[in-house]
This record gives C-alpha cells, structure tokens and sequence, in this order.
C-alpha cells in the first residue's frame, strides 16, 4: 500500500503512465486495423462480437504477460546465432544481426504472417473472384467466425510481447503498467467500432490499411533481424497517408454533394 501511495506522488510515475499510455495506444492501433479488417468480412451481425472478443483477448494476454515479466525478459535472450552480421552504421550500430532470441522469432513470424495476409487480401480486393479461402465472404459462416478469431488471437500475441517489452523498457514499476495497459486497451475498445465502420465505409481506405499493415509486417520483421527501426518514422508516415486519404474522401464527399445539387437544379 505504501509502494501505490509513493508511486501517487511522484511526479516521475506520472510522467511515465502517461509517456506509456500514449506509447502503448500507438501500439495499439496496428492491432486494431488487423481486427477492423479482419472483422469487416464477417457477416454484420458477428462484426462487433469479433471485435469485442479479439480486443478482450488482448488485454487478457497483455495482463497475463505481465505476470511473468521475469520470462517476458528472458526472451531477449540469444537462442542461436549464424554469426552474420550487416555492416557497421556511423552510430557503430549494425544493420542487421543473426542472434536470435525468442522475442525476434516471434516478431518474425508475426511480420512473415502479416505480410502473407495483406498480401492476400490485397490480391481479393483486386481480384474479385470467387475463392476457397475461408475469410471468403461466400464461405460458411461458421468457418469464418472461427478463422478470423484464430487469425486475431495469432496477431494478438505478437503485438502484446511486443507491447509488454515496450512497458518494460519504460518504467520498472509493474503497477504503472499495469494502468498503461488497461487504459490503452479501453481506448482500442472504444475505438474499434468507429474505426471498423468507417473502413468499412471507404473502400479506398481498406486498401490504405492493408498497406499499412504489409508494412507493419516488414517493419517487424526487420527488428527480427536486429534492423531497429524507429517507429516515429513508422507512424508519421501513416499518419501522413491517412491524412491525404482523408482530404480524398472529402474531395469525393464534396463533388458528390455538387453533382446531386445540380442534378435537382436541372430537374426543377
């Protein structure tokens, strides 16, 4: 009790619960643009249940990861190593290195699976024609509940390891990320209904965001490979295009409105 009460009043907690929130928020949103995605192929009635199920399971892992913060650790730990190193930036940091720990074969095969899979629906939104995937909208209902919930569970872990060794590189106290965590996730919560509707509103931004998400999967797949990445250039560059994507929607509203307007005109 007297730990909480230290941490209450101290200006420095503060800081870093609220450096981590935003941190952890901004994390969050490549998790929910797999679940928008993802969900809007569902059949409307199942959309927000999927939702609200792949951002539940998301607090429950990120919680649990917690709990062991001593093995969340460990998994930066070197498992093997091939001895291939890139060379050698200005800083006398190395492009890439072949060391690899639990952490970055997990960030591996999250990156390989995202790339896979917005490759693919990159490929369904071009190619409309019918297929035998099982997120195919003309399979069975079923079927595609399950599979998109075990596709959100897969990311889900990916993104929570990433997520729980980002808190852990910020603040030593577990109950500031603890708060960060759950404040974060209430955020993707409240979020993920609007954010999913107005993708599934545009079809133009569904395209924007499987880009984002090819990406993400490059990016994590780089930092598998010891390439650190800074994510401010990440997230400014998709802040960047969502923004011009925004001006062409209302550009599109807009000429819309004009056209409709008209019409009426020369009809009366």
């Amino acid at each position: 009790m007297d730990s909480i009460m230290d941490l209450l009043a101290s200006p420095a907690a503060w800081a870093a619960l609220v450096t981590l929130i935003v941190m952890e928020v901004v994390l969050g949103i490549d998790n929910l643009i797999f679940i928008s995605i993802l969900s809007n192929k569902l059949p409307p009635e199942q959309r927000q249940k999927a939702r609200r199920i792949g951002i539940s399971l998301a607090l429950i892992m990120r919680l649990a990861l917690l709990t062991m913060i001593a093995w969340i650790v460990g998994l930066t730990a070197p498992v093997f190593d091939l001895g291939i190193t890139g060379p050698v930036g200005e800083h006398g940091e190395v492009a890439f290195e072949t060391a690899f720990s639990w952490r970055d074969l997990i960030l591996i095969a999250g990156g390989l699976f995202l790339v896979w899979k917005a490759t693919k629906e990159i490929h369904h939104s071009v190619d409309t024609h019918e297929s035998d995937d099982l997120l195919d909208k003309k399979q069975v209902v079923g079927m595609n509940f399950t599979a998109a919930i075990v596709q959100i569970l897969l990311l889900d872990i990916v993104f929570s390891v990433d997520s729980i060794l980002t808190a852990v590189g910020m603040t030593e106290h577990v109950e500031v990320m603890y708060v960060a965590v759950i404040v974060a996730v209430l955020v993707m919560l409240l979020a993920a209904d609007p954010l999913a509707n107005f993708i599934n509103g545009n079809p133009t931004v569904v395209m924007l965001a499987l880009g984002f998400l090819l990406m993400i999967g490059m990016v994590l797949i780089a930092e598998g490979f010891g390439a650190h990445i800074p994510k401010g250039y990440i997230y400014t560059a998709m802040a960047f295009s969502a923004g011009v994507e925004c001006l062409n929607i209302w550009s599109r509203r807009s000429k819309a409105k004009n056209e409709a307007k008209a019409k009426d005109g020369a009809g009366h």
